[in-house]
């Protein structure tokens, strides 16, 4: 179960999030290229071996346009360790591959990376709120050599409906990501997501959600919307350990 904490000592978490939005809503009207509204899907399965170890296998497939010109796809996989109540470690891998823009998987390949990423998760609540501080290492083997990028995401969830079979069906979300490189500009990337979840039952859960990105290339600015259509399924080695739904934004 999640801990409920003082709103008071996290205060700062949540100017954070505004501060990130004043900065998304800046570069949203600077000169850039401005990509019409696509599509991003997910979906993933865990497999929950116990109450502190799972396992998890996650698909994605990017497109240019609405449902037209997929140019992007990945697979990864990895393991979870729950800390304590409140902190969980994340250790994955996968293939990431970008194809040029003009068709669905349009040869040749623009992007041929594989990654390794370990990430901490932190889980607190306000109120009804469900705050999470994502802070994830990107180890990134490209076909242009080798690199690191950081990650810092903040979101907050707010689960509403008829409490039914200990959870509740529906889930509102915000979430804003702030990417980093090295070397220079350091500054990579920025992700705003709004987001509303549905708890079909206590192992599926069904999501859509806007996401607006703010790419800072070097040469020029790049901005894209996307609607994000995400399934996410849960599978339990032992149910009857298992009591709890998480309650909380979830996707990439």
């Amino acid at each position: 179960m999640i801990q409920v904490l003082s709103g008071k000592r996290y205060d700062w978490q949540l100017r954070i999030l505004f501060f990130s939005v004043l900065i998304f809503g800046k570069t949203s009207v600077c000169k850039a290229q401005h990509y019409d509204l696509a599509n991003w899907h997910i979906v993933n399965v865990k497999y929950n071996l116990d109450p502190k170890w799972s396992l998890f296998g996650e698909g994605q497939l990017r497109a240019v346009y609405f449902f037209k010109d997929y140019n992007y796809y990945e697979y990864k996989g990895g393991f979870n360790y729950l800390i304590n109540s409140n902190l969980r470690f994340t250790f994955g891998l996968g293939k990431y591959v970008s194809y040029t823009e003009g068709g669905n998987l349009q040869l040749p390949k623009t992007g041929n990376e594989f990654r390794i990423w370990p990430q901490l998760l932190l889980q607190q609540s306000i109120w009804h709120l469900k705050i999470e501080q994502r802070c994830r290492y990107d180890l990134r083997f490209t076909n242009s050599g080798y690199r690191n990028r950081y990650r810092y995401r903040l979101a907050i969830s707010y689960p509403f409906g008829k409490l039914e079979n200990g959870y509740k069906p529906f889930v509102l979300g915000i979430s804003d990501e702030l990417l980093f490189i090295d070397p220079k500009p350091y500054f990579d990337r920025n992700r705003l997501m709004f987001s509303l979840g549905f708890q079909l039952s206590r192992a599926t859960n069904f999501q859509v959600g806007y996401l607006y990105q703010y790419d800072n290339k070097v040469s020029n600015e790049v901005i894209r919307e996307y609607l994000q259509i995400c399934m996410f399924i849960d599978l339990f080695r032992h149910p009857e350990k298992h009591t709890d739904v998480e309650h909380s934004q979830k996707g990439d």
